[in-house]
């Protein structure tokens, strides 16, 4: 059933929904009324001439969501949406965008029903036809026609231009049965060339056995041969190279298979950060008016979806891609060796192929997953009894589908996205927690390389050559030699001598130097080689996943028959190997045996040579040299997200950003959208207020001490005792006075470090454990939730107990593990602390090139800081508003929010504020006051829960 069910015209809909129907796929039939659908919730909200349902009575921000979310997509624009943590973002995006959906489908289905009616019978007149709803029609109707011309010549055009979209709507309904006629016309096809190539064929070999019988002649029996491989060996070896260039000149084929690709169906695709965020958003929609009827599929890496255990046992995500596809490849070969029959491609039959890739069954976990909402583990559960690929199966649903689930990486990535399938052209995206959108996408087009692993890479490629040289075409031993140049000439460039162990090399020249990407490829001296080049052949000849297989096979387990060359060559790469202080022994349970293996250096590498391909004014490469050349690293940063967002933005219909905390709004516009070639006007920004009474939440800047002392924690005072004294001291009175938790933020682990030091040999740190309980953030991540339980305990036994110790009080670093992604709510956080303001270290090379490079690239307004500056201010508060958005979990929650820096009360500050907290905000000159209304803040709502 499709979402046009759920309309309010009080008619049933039964059945496949007709997008379904045309692709052929199995949906169960479900009939729904629109009883039944209100019975799911209390009411249809009903906002303006738009109904919503939901399932309760939405709160009022909510409404203005949905309905703001409504107009973002119809009108095809850009959203940016802030609706504070707490106040059901998850369920308004859902109930707002499929409810626009609905609607966009129904329009869709009237017009198509009028279209065919008119174009069977005769025309209306001209007063009775109402304007077309698709934008193909649109763009009919609008046609202009030139001024002053007769009425009859206008009522023609307009109605041959029906007539001819009536024609192209017949024509797309009976594409179905013309690609099934020349579905049969291709097999007929295929088997007409394989009965021609089986007559070349034959010529072939007679050819060949020809040149081999020259060929032994002319070697004669003293002449030098490969060396016989073992077995398991054959798969190492690389396959002919062909470039697509080659390719194509060479087959010639037509490419009419390309033409029974599946049409897509106007979908959303919704995009968060982790699998763990998509699970809980997938519970949402379950649990909405449309769970029971939207067409919903989840993707995932292969990582979370295989079920080959064989594969899943490599542990890294590049190991286990490149497994999966070399599986694939390997079927495919197959296929293709049985039909030419061709005696060169019997090596590789060797490699098995995955069980799991059946397309029969494939297509079953399709239709089921589409059937039914399901998130990844019910798609995993249900791949291990089908026995099918999740992986593939759920791409192959993903034309039908009507809402798409996905991580961040594989929207945001072209090169993922096209090869899972994922077209955007005229479709809406939402990305979900996207207050780190930026750092993203720049994290995950930014990559580093250390000397260690060039040179590790370059040993493993050397003995690779040596190993299979004589059995290699020319084509791959070009490249490998290109390859093996270009590592050479990365050590060179870092002062390194790539014939020496990295780790026993001292550089002469140490610091860090920036280059554009230009300059970089001069000063190597490899602007001669064609990067792009390059690049295609390591992704499809594999390289590095035949150099892991190599490394593996004769670095770790040696044959007792092997060379004594490779026996110097596993010393080497163990003493390669990165060396680590020594850490107490892990248990039992988290033995070494469960730890992925580590990936090829040069995978990692592949990936810089990509990089090296971005536009020169969009990046930069960070040369840094440290004492040796193992620690030594080459790192490209790029500076410009916007080339990796632009073509999001230019092929989808619409997009939503939307996060609990999007200030500032300023980063969005100038750094993502604006440097997109996103117009002003596109962009609609929307902030809600929280569901919170205004009461509930006490924000104050305290501007000065208990001993009058001003309070500016900046980099160069934070560390004098009389600061971090004056900081101990209004925590110690805070506590007096606040029940249940307190969370204190300091700006780094270093800072935190240092002032809990202090706080000990001072006594400070007594008098705080005498009120609350001290526990502090781990670095450890595996120790976090340790952490969080024995804090949450402590709470809840010091509120049944009524003693001295009131609750607890834990120390956490903005940007760390307790900054994101967990919740406070309750006791748990009646009280956030922000010590100082959390600027990001200026002495970066990364951050001064940015903001260089944003002073370059955006206009400066009048009356305001240069981009540079305001990008540095823009990370601070961001990271402020994740910490400080830790306490307010819910409507009947309340929490005090101690903002500790003078700083906080500059204006162009409190404006990076979320606006539900920036409307609530007291400045407090002194201390006196600010203390005096936490106490009363508290005291009142204690007694009133």
């Amino acid at each position: 059933m499709s979402l046009g069910g759920l309309r309010d015209s009080g008619m049933a809909s039964c059945g496949p929904a007709k997008d379904g129907k045309e692709q052929g796929l199995c949906f169960p039939e479900k009939c729904t009324t629109q009883g039944e659908i209100w019975s799911m919730a209390n009411e249809a909200q009903k906002v303006g001439t738009i109904h919503f349902p939901f399932p309760f009575t939405p709160y009022s921000i909510q409404e203005d969501f949905m309905a703001e979310l409504y107009r973002v997509l119809e009108a095809g624009k850009i959203g940016i949406f802030e609706s504070p943590t707490g106040t059901g973002k998850s369920l308004s995006l859902i109930c707002g965008a499929l409810s626009w959906l609905r609607d966009f489908e129904q329009k869709k289905r009237e017009e198509e029903a009028r279209l065919l009616e008119t174009g069977t019978g005769p025309l209306h007149d001209e007063k009775d036809e109402s304007l077309c709803l698709s934008s193909p029609c649109e763009g009919a109707a609008a046609t202009p026609r030139p001024a002053g011309e007769p009425a009859w010549v206008t009522q023609f055009v307009q109605k041959k231009e029906e007539r001819d979209l009536v024609d192209r709507l017949k024509a797309e309904q009976a594409r179905r049965k013309q690609r099934e006629e020349r579905l049969q016309q291709l097999q007929h096809r295929a088997q007409f060339k394989y009965a021609a190539k089986r007559l070349r064929q034959e010529e072939e070999e007679t050819e060949n056995l020809l040149r081999l019988s020259r060929e032994m002649l002319e070697t004669g029996p003293g002449a030098e041969r490969p060396e016989q491989l073992e077995s398991g060996e054959e798969e190492l070896v690389l396959a002919e190279y062909e470039s697509d260039e080659e390719k194509k000149a060479a087959s010639g084929v037509d490419e009419d298979e390309d033409d029974l690709e599946e049409e897509h169906v106007t979908k959303i695709y919704y995009c968060s950060r982790t699998h763990s965020q998509l699970a809980q958003f997938v519970h949402e929609v379950k649990k909405s008016p449309f769970g029971k009827d939207v067409r919903l599929v989840s993707l995932g890496s292969r990582q979370n979806l295989c079920v080959n255990e064989d594969v899943k046992s490599l542990g890294s995500v590049q190991l286990i891609n490149d497994r999966c596809v070399d599986m694939q490849r390997s079927r495919h070969e197959k296929k293709k060796g049985a039909e030419e029959e061709k005696p060169k491609r019997r090596r590789q039959e060797k490699q098995a192929a995955c069980p799991f890739y059946n397309h029969e069954q494939m297509g079953l976990l399709r239709d089921e997953a589409l059937a039914e909402v399901k998130d990844i583990e019910q798609l995993l559960a249900l791949g291990k009894e089908a026995r099918a690929c999740p992986y593939y199966g759920s791409r192959l649903a993903i034309p039908a589908a009507q809402l798409v689930v996905l991580p961040y990486q594989m929207l945001l990535h072209a090169a993922t996205r096209q090869a899972a399938g994922i077209r955007l052209q005229e479709q809406v995206v939402i990305i979900d927690e996207a207050h780190n959108l930026i750092d993203t996408i720049t994290g995950m087009h930014s990559v580093e390389v250390s000397g260690c692993q060039l040179c590790q890479a370059h040993s493993q490629l050397l003995q690779y050559m040596e190993r299979y040289g004589k059995r290699l075409k020319a084509k791959n031993l070009m490249y490998l030699k290109q390859i093996l140049y270009l590592l050479e000439k990365f050590v060179a460039v870092l002062g390194g001598n790539i014939k020496q162990n990295p780790n026993t090399q001292s550089l002469s020249q140490t610091g860090t130097e920036l280059k554009t990407i230009n300059d970089f490829l001069f000063q190597s001296q490899i602007d001669n080689i064609n990067l792009f080049k390059v690049q295609r052949y390591c992704e499809k000849s594999m390289i590095s996943r035949k150099l892991f297989g190599f490394t593996e096979r004769y670095g770790a387990v040696l044959s007792s028959r092997e060379q004594p060359k490779l026996a110097g060559f596993q010393q080497f790469l163990q003493s390669l190997q990165p060396r680590t202080t020594e850490a107490p022994a892990a248990p039992a349970d988290e033995s070494q045996a469960s730890a992925p293996r580590p990936a090829s250096p040069l995978m990692h590498i592949e990936g810089f040579l990509a990089a090296l391909t971005t536009a020169n004014q969009d990046g930069r490469v960070i040369l840094s040299r440290q004492g040796s050349l193992s620690q030594s690293t080459l790192k490209f940063l790029l500076l410009n997200p916007a080339v990796h967002f632009a073509q999001v933005v230019k092929e989808c219909r619409a997009v939503v950003i939307a996060g609990g905390t999007m200030q500032p709004v300023s980063d969005f516009r100038q750094q993502l959208l604006a440097c997109a070639g996103v117009e002003a006007e596109r962009v609609v920004e929307f902030s809600c207020g929280h569901v919170i009474p205004p009461d509930n939440i006490l924000p104050l800047v305290i501007c000065s001490g208990i001993s009058n002392q001003p309070l500016e924690f900046t980099f160069q005072k934070r560390e004098l005792p009389q600061m971090m004294d004056e900081a101990g001291r209004i925590l110690c009175n805070l506590c007096s006075v606040v029940p249940g938790g307190v969370v204190c933020f300091f700006p780094s682990y270093e800072y935190l470090r240092q002032v809990h030091a202090h706080w000990e040999k001072g006594g400070l740190l007594g008098r705080l454990a005498a009120r609350k309980k001290i526990f502090q953030e781990p670095k450890s991540t595996h120790q976090v939730e340790q952490v969080l339980l024995a804090y949450s305990r402590c709470i809840q036994a010091c509120g049944q107990e009524r003693g001295r110790v009131t609750g607890a009080l834990l120390l956490s670093v903005v940007g760390g593990k307790m900054s994101e992604g967990i919740n406070f709510s309750d006791n748990l956080g009646r009280c956030v602390v922000m010590v100082g303001m959390p600027f990001p270290n200026i002495r970066s090379p990364e951050l001064q090139e940015k903001m260089a490079y944003l002073d370059q690239t955006l206009p400066r307004a009048p009356g305001q800081a240069p981009p540079g500056k305001n990008l540095v201010e823009n990370l601070c508060m961001k990271a402020v508003n994740q910490s400080i958005g830790r306490a307010i979990r819910h409507q009947k929650d309340f929490a005090s929010i101690v903002l500790l820096d003078q700083r906080y009360a500059r204006p162009p500050v409190l404006a990076k504020l979320p606006a539900w907290i920036r409307a609530r905000v007291e400045v407090k000159a002194t201390f006196g006051p600010a203390i005096a209304a936490v106490q009363k803040f508290h005291r009142e709502k204690s007694a009133s829960s």
